[in-house]
């Protein structure tokens, strides 16, 4: 079959829509919907955050008879990111792909792990910046959310609630927990004595996010269910949470393209560079006498207003 020139770089939508079905199935990855994408149109920029207080400023507004309306002026801040690139190749040698092509595609399986490994460390960098104590001030529930009998998550994040709304003026509309949280609120007997009038029917361990978001008065509740491997090349893979369920997160998540409304974090994604955030790529390498898959992308996670997040330790005894 035609070849391309060795080294020369082509785009693979082919290989991208396989991709593109495999990441929809991917539910443990919550990361862009913590962090939702805005596309950006340079590497590295200035961009404008709206102050809590001058959206929130009152001044008087009384007018009198042939006087003037009132008027004020305000300053806007500014912060900056810097998108930088991620990426990971997966060579295919030409004598695998005759060996083994019979059993498996083994394009689309070298583009899939590829993929994993990029989407996996990207999840990683968002996770340990939101549940990340040295970001926020922590705050420890009575009774950790394990206790199923005894623990009050409903309480705990109400808590949350308030002190979003004091510190922004904006309604929080998000929970992030981990898997193992989101089966130990499953069994929780406030949560449960909460649900059973807008659910009846629904015993312990039945609950879906949907119902948990009913319960905690939020737009939804994401549960990060990603794990990674942490042990060394050769070794016996020992799987971690990526989402530690030490921590749950109570926040405020925007997912429009303005990137002046207010929300705790925002993922750049420099468009010129990576116009997706899995960009798929293939070529050449003679000397490998092989294709190589790549996979990248351009990125940037950056807080927006950290007082949109209220961090919960200490969840899990």
């Amino acid at each position: 079959m035609p070849r391309p020139t060795s080294g020369t770089t082509i785009q693979r939508p082919d290989l991208q829509q396989a991709i593109d079905e495999y990441v929809d199935e991917q539910d443990a990855f919550i990361g862009l919907k913590v962090a939702p994408t805005v596309e950006v149109l340079h590497q590295a920029a200035d961009y404008p955050i709206i102050p809590i207080e001058a959206l929130l400023s009152i001044p008087d507004t009384k007018r009198a008879p042939r006087g003037h309306y009132a008027r004020s002026d305000w300053d806007f801040e500014m912060d900056t990111y810097s998108c930088s690139e991620n990426g990971f190749e997966e060579v295919i040698d030409d004598v695998e792909v005759n060996l083994y092509s019979r059993y498996f595609d083994v394009e689309q399986i070298c583009a899939k792990r590829a993929m994993g490994i990029v989407l996996r460390n990207q999840e990683k960098r968002i996770a340990d910046m939101v549940f990340n104590t040295a970001n926020f001030t922590e705050v420890s529930p009575t009774h950790e959310w394990d206790d199923a009998a005894n623990a009050v998550p409903m309480t705990d994040v109400k808590l949350g609630h308030i002190a979003i709304k004091n510190a922004t003026g904006l309604r929080a509309n998000t929970l992030i927990i981990s898997w193992s949280t989101f089966l130990d609120l499953g069994i929780n007997a406030q949560i449960l004595d909460r649900i059973k009038y807008t659910n009846p029917g629904v015993s312990r361990g039945e609950l879906s996010p949907a119902m948990l978001a009913l319960a905690f008065e939020v737009d939804q509740v994401l549960v990060g269910g990603g794990r990674y491997n942490t042990a060394k090349k050769g070794q016996t893979a020992s799987l971690a949470d990526i989402w530690s369920n030490e921590y749950a997160m109570l926040c405020r998540v925007e997912n429009g393209p303005d990137i002046t409304q207010p929300c705790l974090v925002r993922t750049f994604l420099w468009t010129a560079d990576s116009p997706t955030n899995v960009v798929v790529e293939s070529y050449r390498e003679d000397q490998s006498r092989g294709d190589v898959i790549r996979i990248r992308h351009n990125t940037d996670e950056e807080f927006i207003i950290p007082d949109c997040g209220y961090l919960m330790d200490n969840i899990t005894t």
